[in-house]
């Protein structure tokens, strides 16, 4: 592995990539600690009650802790991953949408501009909120309509900072800028959660064998989440010969690598944030606290309508990312066939059907994986509120790592270094 991070520091376009994204999450992780004006920060954290296994303590391990310090990036990117959702359904339900999503770059480059608007406002909606309940609850400094609309502005300008970030990283950077973010934001709460199982097991309120047994459980579930991620049905593929004047091409066989988890920790993500958002709404709004009792973070209605949203994520984003019809075309111009399959839509059909089987097992993983913390619980007798690393934490550290390392992978063998992956 040192070897490959030589390697990738010896090329001066991934140096440059590399370098940058450390930059941009350095800045990120420098503004988390900024705090927003007129505001008790620990009143506030308490109020919450960050530390006691709610919603909120879930969306502080997103956003690096940032919430409990309630800094400029307290609502960290769940309004811009929730902007993206809402515009990738309506991509489907609108035809005009439809028709920029299938416009190539320039389309894709209108709908992002979209996405931006959205999350602006979904993030005013949740500072407006927050800054209503922190002033119900006495903790404001600064409670006139000045002081209350410099919180709000302040709250969605680190959103819409963070949103830029990301796109800087995916666009100049190397891997996903959304996902990094996140992915920075959970390893930043890690060595906590390290000291708070620790001194929990010095004042007797977590047994070592259930801390052990506990941490022989995360081995393994890092060992299935990477076998998974990794994991891939490989279809193989037969290109004929074509004579072109004095040369002959095609003739060769390959496959096409069809993971069984073709979608990532994307679902996690996209199901974590259409859940956190109603939740967050019913502690502000009396009216909906019957959601929260029935819905509440890792309640068995939480979990089944969590599992649910992953499965429904998994093959969503999974068709969207992946059209059976568009490769089978591809390879039909290309003299490429599947043996025993004809060109065209035969060769479609079964690439859908394959996929479909596939991605089953895979949405199902991926939603057992992310309700383990409430099973955890059960089995070892760790409270959930030491358990926020695990489950969808885990995932998304594991899953954006792979994804990050295959990229650096890709601009190594391109150029005959040796990678990460053996």
């Amino acid at each position: 592995m040192l070897d490959a991070l030589r390697n990738a520091m010896r090329i001066p376009d991934l140096r440059r990539k590399i370098i940058y994204t450390a930059a941009l999450l350095a800045v990120y992780r420098i503004g988390s600690f900024i705090p927003v004006p007129g505001v008790n920060a620990a009143a506030l954290a308490q109020e919450l009650g960050i530390d006691g296994g709610n919603i909120f303590g879930f969306l502080n391990l997103f956003t690096g802790g940032a919430l409990a310090r309630f800094t400029v990036f307290a609502l960290g990117v769940s309004p811009y991953i929730t902007a993206s959702i809402v515009l990738n359904l309506l991509t489907i339900v609108i035809p005009k949408l439809e028709e920029l999503s299938k416009e190539g770059p320039e389309g894709r480059k209108i709908i992002s501009q979209y996405t931006r608007y959205a999350t602006v406002v979904l993030a005013f909606v949740q500072a407006f909120a927050t800054t209503m309940m922190a002033r119900a609850w006495g903790v404001t400094t600064m409670p006139t309509f000045f002081g209350l609309a410099l919180i709000m502005i302040t709250l969605v300008a680190g959103t819409s900072f963070l949103m830029w970030l990301g796109e800087k990283i995916t666009e100049k950077g190397i891997g996903n800028g959304i996902s990094l973010l996140i992915f920075l934001g959970i390893i930043a709460e890690l060595p906590t959660s390290v000291v708070n199982s620790v001194r929990a097991v010095g004042e007797g309120g977590v047994s070592v064998i259930s801390l052990i047994a506990y941490l022989i459980i995360t081995v393994g579930v890092i060992a299935a989440v990477v076998m998974v991620t990794q994991g891939q049905r490989r279809v193989p593929v037969q290109y004929a010969k074509r004579v072109v004047g004095r040369k002959v091409y095609g003739g060769q066989s390959t496959h096409i690598p069809l993971k069984v988890n073709q979608a990532g920790v994307i679902p996690v993500i996209f199901a974590s944030s259409v859940l956190t958002f109603p939740l967050t709404l019913t502690q502000f709004v009396p009216a909906l606290d019957f959601l929260n009792k029935w819905l509440g973070y890792g309640s068995f209605g939480y979990n089944v309508i969590f599992v649910i949203l992953i499965v429904f994520f998994t093959y969503f984003y999974t068709a969207v990312t992946f059209n059976p019809i568009e490769v089978a075309n591809n390879m039909k111009k290309n003299g490429g066939y599947i043996p025993g399959l004809r060109p065209g839509r035969p060769t479609a059909e079964f690439l859908d059907r394959v996929l479909t089987r596939i991605t089953l097992p895979g949405a199902i993983f991926l939603a057992v994986i992310a309700v383990l913390p409430s099973l955890v619980a059960i089995i070892t007798r760790v409270p959930t509120n030491l358990l926020y690393f695990g489950g969808t934490g885990l995932l998304i550290m594991v899953g954006v790592a792979l994804e990050t390392m295959q990229q650096i992978e890709a601009h190594l063998l391109m150029r005959h270094y040796e990678g990460f992956l053996k």
